[in-house]
Formats: structure tokens, C-alpha cells, sequence
């Protein structure tokens, strides 16, 4: 008897051939049957009829920051709603294990950094997970059974050195043994099913307690002595961040890129290519390691976001401000302190210089003050400019933008919310896009779900970027869309039996309305551990979400069952070979 019968479903398979309407079972978590509508015989318990939906494979999210949110939130909302089944963690070097038993303190210094560095609560790290862990296999037993989605998790290189070096992780070199040390905890993780390495040598990235994370201070041989050790392992993958992600590569970044791929002999994959018009010569610079990594025998993949992620701004916390060059002194000083700076113009006037100069990078389009738009205040000389553009109010009051944003944040003691409008949604850079999309080494993916809570919410991409190729601007077909968000990912991280709508495989699967999907606008709610803020997203048109053959989301809402599994490396992943 089959479990679940979805009746006369247009189904999408998730390979790019063109959609087909059939009726598909379900039984033991496995698509037991796809067939003509009507020619089932077998009994199912429960049935739908589907008639006019869209029932695709459930969607693979390669980057997210979940360690952490999975143990109060098993759901892994909002991705699970949007679709995704299986999500990859543990990315940019960042995991909450291994963590040293003797040193309970290291368990403080990662929720810091987590909190710093991926934007997560603090208050939500302490209160919300058991920390009860040492070795990294007993960090994925504490989640395992307890999940509503898949989930996979690379080893962070913070963490390994931390564990290792302790306090010396941060400026320190390894020892010899340190480096055995670290290699034998390596092998470990992924004997245990961790998927491989993630890494960061990016300048934006320091730990709670300003400096630079661990993984910046290690050298190229170690990054390459741990390459070399993830060929040891079946189904085992790189990710790494460097500075040039941002913007653009720097040849040592390109040499370090292609070498720790062709060490380990598996796919390596960064983020996120940023496609902006205005910046023609970015992305041919940014896909030079695919090219390179081809001809040396490794593969390098850019992932990149079909859809532009809003992300707000802010004067008084921590944002992507921040990370300006010199802007990080102003606004990591205290209020009062703070305040007082940005109201002395030659200060305003640096500040500026510096968020225009070439070492800004990508975080140029940041200075476009003119083009914010002010979201929530919080005092009666702001009351009125919520949803008004810095542009028109500068006008009115006779000031440059970025005065008048300083003025307006100064009153709200800088609580006020700021929504920056994206530079690059015009047509050439769209047409970009879906030429880019288009590239062996680009895959869709990047949505940081999980991470920098309060400011962005990336997790929606799947559902908006449908709602866009069927009803917006049409760039990619639906058969194609879907491929790129379901077998795509699966095939890159090789895993066994899922990414598609075949008999056998794992029954993810999404069943939603073609003419209504689409991510409702992001909104701030109090839903975390320690009544912590995060942005929101609802998912329209979603009728429901199956992972491993079970219900677990039906018209946005979760259904409470958590049938999700850890993917271990080997297991749950064949190896992708770059030979």
C-alpha cells in the first residue's frame, strides 16, 4: 500500500526534461511510483488531488548557516517553507564543533565569533542549543532525529585550529604536531560524516573580539596539507572564502583556489558572484579559477542568487557598513561617541572618500546614501519619514544624503532601520544574470539562511525566483529553473538518491501553484531564543513540502513531524571526482 498518491500533478523532475502530467506515489520515504493519471491500481492511505500544481523536487540550498538555529528551530524556517529539503551547513569556515573538552571557554569564544561574524543572537546561541558536544560526529548525533530537513555540514577551519592551538589559533602558526594535531581531528569529522572543509581568509571576517578569525592566519601548505586530506574521504567537498569574493580575485587568490582543489581532487565552491552591469569586467575576473581549475584537473564553482536579497542597514549594530574601510573605527566606538563623530563634517567627509575608493570594492554601492529608504524610527522628530527616500528628504531640508541620514539616525539614538535600494536591477544587469547562469561553474545558491538574522532574509530565493521565471521577467523556463535549484546543487555535492523525481529516489518533494508562487516581503519578528529579533519571509503558493516521504509543511505551516536526516559524507554523498 502506498503511503501518499499525489493525483494528476505536472510533474517537474528536476533533469530539464519538459513537464509531464502523472499521478506519483509514495511509500517508506521513497517515490515508489510515477505513472499516467488514473493508472495507479495500488491503494495509497492518503491521496491529494493535484490537478493544475506543480510537484518538483524539494530544493537544495548550498549555503546556509543553520548549525545553530536547528536545535530550536528543527524546521529550518523560512527555507523549509519556501521548499528546500536539504540544506548545506557549516559554511566560510565557521562550525560549533569540534570543540575542546578541557577548555569549556572555547565554547564562549564561538558563540562571539558566530554572533559577530554571522550576524546570530548571542542570547539565541546561549539559550537555544545544549552545547554538549566535544568531537564533531557528537555534534551531528545531537541533531540527528530531531530535524525536519536533510542536512550536511562541512568542518570549519576555526574551528579545528581553535581546538587545537587554543588562544594561539588567532596570529599563530602551527607546530608540526599541531598540524598532525589538526589533520588526525580532521579525518575524524568526516570518518563521523562531515562533508569536507570550509575555510575563510576573507578581510571582512573577525571574531567576537574584533581580530581576525582563526583560518586568516593560516598559510597556503596548510590549507593545502587539509585539501589533501579531504581525497581521502568519499563524498567529501572544499568551500572557501577569500577577500576577492567580494569584488574581484587577486592572482594569489586564483593560484590558492585552483591548488586546493586539484590537492583534494573535489569541487571547491565560493560566494557569491555579485552580477552588476556596471561593473562589466567582474564576473569574466571572477570565473578565471573555473578556468584555471579545468585545465589543472580541479573545479571551482561560483554560486550565485537569481534574486536581489534586501538587506537593512543600521548605525547602531553591527552591518555590512561596518565592513567600509575606516567606517568600521566610527562605528564601533560607543553611542554618545559615535554619535558626536558622524556630526563633525570632515569626519562625514572621510568617511565618504573612503566608502568611494577602490578598496571599498563592492561595498561601494553602499555609499549611495541618496538612494536609502528609511524604515522604522523611533522618535517624534522622525515621525513620518518611515518608507520615504533620503533623496527627497536631503532636498527638502537643503542637505547632502548622507548628512541628512546621519541627522535622522542621530535623533533615533542610530536605532533607525535603513533599506538600501539595490543599484543593480536594471535590465543589462538582469540579462547578465541569465547569461551568467548559463556557466558550468555557476550555480545558483549563496542565501547566508540562518546567518545576519535581522538584516537580510536570503532563504525565500527559491520561491521568488520561480515566481519571477514564470510571471515576471522570464528569464529561464520553468524546467530549467527548477534543475537549477533541485538536481543542480545535488549533483555538485553528490548526493545519492535525491535531486530528482525518479522512482527510488528519496521522496523530497514540493508541490506548489505555478500561478501564485512567490516570498511575501520580509518582515521583522521576535521568534528566537531570548525573544531575539529575525527577518521573515512567508512563502505564497507553497501547497506542501515533503522530505523523505513525510508531510512536514502544508499552506505555510509546519505539520510538526521532523523526518529529516544528516547526510554523512560517503553515506549519503558520492564522491565528485575533478579527475
Amino acid at each position: 500500500m502506498l503511503d501518499h498518491l499525489i493525483r494528476a500533478a505536472t510533474v517537474v523532475d528536476g533533469t530539464g526534461a519538459p513537464a509531464r502530467v502523472a499521478d506519483v506515489g509514495i511509500r517508506d520515504g521513497r517515490i515508489a511510483v510515477i505513472a499516467a493519471p488514473g493508472a495507479v491500481s495500488e491503494e495509497a492511505r492518503t491521496s491529494e488531488d493535484a490537478q493544475g500544481l506543480v510537484l518538483a523536487p524539494g530544493f537544495v540550498d548550498p549555503h546556509t548557516h543553520y548549525d545553530a538555529q536547528l536545535f530550536w528551530d528543527p524546521y529550518a524556517t523560512p527555507s523549509l517553507n519556501h521548499g528546500v529539503t536539504t540544506v548545506a551547513g557549516g559554511n566560510c569556515g565557521f562550525t560549533l564543533a569540534p570543540l575542546h573538552p578541557g577548555r569549556p571557554e572555547d565554547a564562549d569564544y564561538t558563540r562571539r565569533m558566530m554572533s559577530k561574524v554571522e550576524g546570530m543572537s548571542l542570547v539565541s546561541l546561549e539559550e537555544g542549543a545544549p552545547w554538549t558536544w566535544s568531537s564533531f560526529g557528537e555534534y551531528l548525533d545531537a541533531l540527528e532525529g530531531r530535524i525536519a530537513v536533510n542536512a550536511g555540514f562541512m568542518v570549519g577551519h576555526c574551528a579545528l585550529r581553535r581546538y587545537v592551538m587554543g588562544a594561539d589559533a588567532v596570529g599563530g602558526q602551527p607546530t608540526p604536531a599541531q598540524l598532525e594535531e589538526m589533520l588526525r581531528l580532521f579525518h575524524d569529522a568526516m570518518d563521523a560524516g562531515a562533508w569536507g572543509l570550509s575555510t575563510t581568509q576573507s578581510s571582512t571576517h573577525s571574531d567576537g573580539d574584533g581580530q581576525p578569525v582563526a583560518s586568516r592566519h593560516a598559510r597556503p601548505d596548510e590549507l593545502l596539507a587539509l585539501s589533501r586530506a579531504v581525497a581521502e574521504h568519499e563524498g567529501t567537498q572544499l568551500e572557501a572564502i577569500v577577500a576577492g569574493c567580494l569584488d574581484q580575485f587577486g592572482d594569489d587568490e586564483i593560484d590558492l583556489l585552483v591548488e586546493m582543489s586539484v590537492a583534494a581532487g573535489r569541487p571547491l565552491n565560493w560566494n557569491v558572484l555579485t552580477i552588476d552591469a556596471a561593473v562589466p569586467e567582474r564576473v569574466p575576473r571572477q570565473l578565471v579559477p573555473s578556468e584555471r581549475a579545468r585545465e589543472a584537473g580541479g573545479r571551482v564553482v561560483a554560486l550565485t542568487m537569481p534574486i536581489l536579497t534586501p538587506m537593512n542597514m543600521s548605525l547602531g549594530t553591527f552591518c555590512a557598513l561596518n565592513l567600509i574601510p575606516g567606517w568600521g573605527d566610527i562605528l564601533g566606538l560607543p553611542v554618545p561617541e559615535r554619535i558626536a563623530k558622524l556630526g563633525d563634517p570632515d569626519v562625514r567627509r572621510e568617511m565618504l572618500r573612503r566608502a568611494d575608493s577602490k578598496e571599498a570594492g563592492v561595498f561601494r554601492r553602499l555609499a549611495r546614501f541618496d538612494r536609502y529608504v528609511i524604515g522604522d524610527t523611533y522618535s517624534e522628530q522622525n515621525e513620518g519619514l518611515t518608507g520615504r527616500v533620503v533623496a527627497d528628504i536631503a532636498a527638502e531640508r537643503g542637505q547632502d544624503p548622507f548628512t541628512s541620514l546621519v541627522e535622522i539616525c542621530a535623533a533615533d539614538r542610530l536605532r533607525t532601520v535603513l533599506w538600501p535600494m539595490p543599484t543593480d536591477n536594471d535590465p543589462d544587469s538582469w540579462a547578465m544574470r541569465a547569461r551568467t547562469w548559463q556557466h558550468e561553474d555557476v550555480l545558483l545558491g549563496g542565501s547566508d539562511a540562518g546567518a545576519h538574522l535581522d538584516r537580510m532574509c536570503g532563504a525565500p530565493y527559491t520561491t521568488r525566483f520561480l515566481g519571477d521565471c514564470l510571471r515576471g521577467r522570464k528569464l529561464v523556463g520553468l524546467e530549467q529553473a527548477v534543475k537549477m535549484l533541485t538536481d543542480d546543487p545535488a549533483q555538485l555535492f553528490g548526493l545519492r538518491e535525491r535531486g530528482r523525481i525518479t522512482e527510488g529516489h528519496h521522496a523530497d518533494l514540493v508541490l506548489f501553484d505555478p500561478a501564485r508562487i512567490d516570498a511575501g516581503k520580509a518582515t521583522l519578528v521576535h521568534d528566537l531564543p531570548g525573544d531575539s529579533p529575525r527577518l521573515d519571509s512567508k512563502a505564497i503558493g507553497v501547497n506542501a513540502v515533503w522530505v523523505n516521504g513525510v508531510e512536514v509543511i502544508r499552506e505555510d505551516v509546519v505539520t510538526g513531524a521532523v523526518p529529516g536526516t544528516i547526510l554523512r559524507s560517503g553515506r549519503d554523498t558520492r564522491t565528485v571526482s575533478t579527475k
